[in-house]
């Protein structure tokens, strides 16, 4: 599998700044925030950080004196990012692999990565990265989707949008929600040295606003629209009308209500 998240580029970014971020991401950036602030850590680092929805929580439930930095593989995710904080905000933002963090061993209280984790072509290289860079007791903190049956809004958007391709459909959403066995991950993170692992499974009802600006969300803002556009298809007016109806079909009509579900993992570095 290929890093799906270094394909967040051109358009992109703005259509799942604004198409995704307030339906699918706030809620949960809060409470990754709140879990990281809870230790009151002097240094956090945010990996695959995109357009800053958990960043600016971050800095909203941190001291003013606790260093934040952000970072993520794709410049024009941070290009937005930015945009969200002012000079006397003290956010330091970067570019970074984050299965190769430029970052000193032992530099960090807390790393905080949302629905990130799930697009690192090397994950336990991932994990043994963010063990490096904390310092002794410090946290990790990220989520994972749950799988379609917990989130049907993304199964909707797989099955409509395949359903205009007779042959190799589209499979984008199988990345995001195809990592969420909790064993898995745990193996992965004792394996890379962390101990004091802990999974909480948090569910949320969610109101849809716009079914409209949600499935432009879910076709223009992430790299399945790539994924369209090389089958040959320019236009993508008629495949968000169609994720549209299908959200308004499962959920009812604007504002619709829809369950979200994700996996939130908490280890310590000893």
């Amino acid at each position: 599998m290929t890093d799906q998240s270094a394909h967040f580029r051109a358009s992109i970014p703005a259509n799942y700044d604004s198409g995704l971020g307030p339906h699918l991401f706030v809620d949960f950036a809060a409470d990754l925030a709140h879990r990281a602030a809870a230790a009151n850590p002097r240094s956090v680092l945010e990996i695959a950080a995109g357009t800053g929805i958990v960043t600016r929580l971050l800095r909203d439930a941190l001291p003013g004196s606790t260093r934040l930095i952000a970072s993520d593989l794709n410049p024009p995710m941070l290009e937005i990012a930015t945009q969200k904080f002012g000079a006397d905000d003290r956010i330091e933002f970067q570019p970074a692999d984050a299965t190769a963090l430029p970052f000193a061993d032992g530099a960090f209280d807390a790393v905080v990565c949302q629905f990130g984790v799930m697009f690192f072509p090397d994950k336990d290289k991932a994990y043994r990265e963010a063990y490096r860079v904390l310092a002794s007791g410090g946290h990790y903190h990220f989520n994972v989707w749950d799988s379609f049956a917990f989130n049907p809004f993304a199964r909707i958007s797989h099955d409509t949008i395949g359903g205009f391709f007779n042959n190799d459909p589209p499979a984008f959403f199988t990345v995001p929600f195809g990592y969420h066995r909790i064993d898995e991950v745990k193996s992965s993170l004792l394996a890379a040295g962390f101990t004091q692992i802990a999974a909480h499974v948090l569910k949320i009802e969610k109101t849809i606003t716009t079914a409209q600006r949600f499935a432009e969300g879910l076709v223009l803002g992430n790299p399945i629209i790539d994924e369209i556009r090389v089958r040959g298809t320019t236009d993508s007016a008629p495949i968000i009308a169609a994720v549209a109806t299908a959200l308004h079909s499962a959920f009812g009509e604007d504002p619709g209500r829809m369950p979200l579900q994700a996996i939130v993992f908490s280890a310590m570095k000893r």
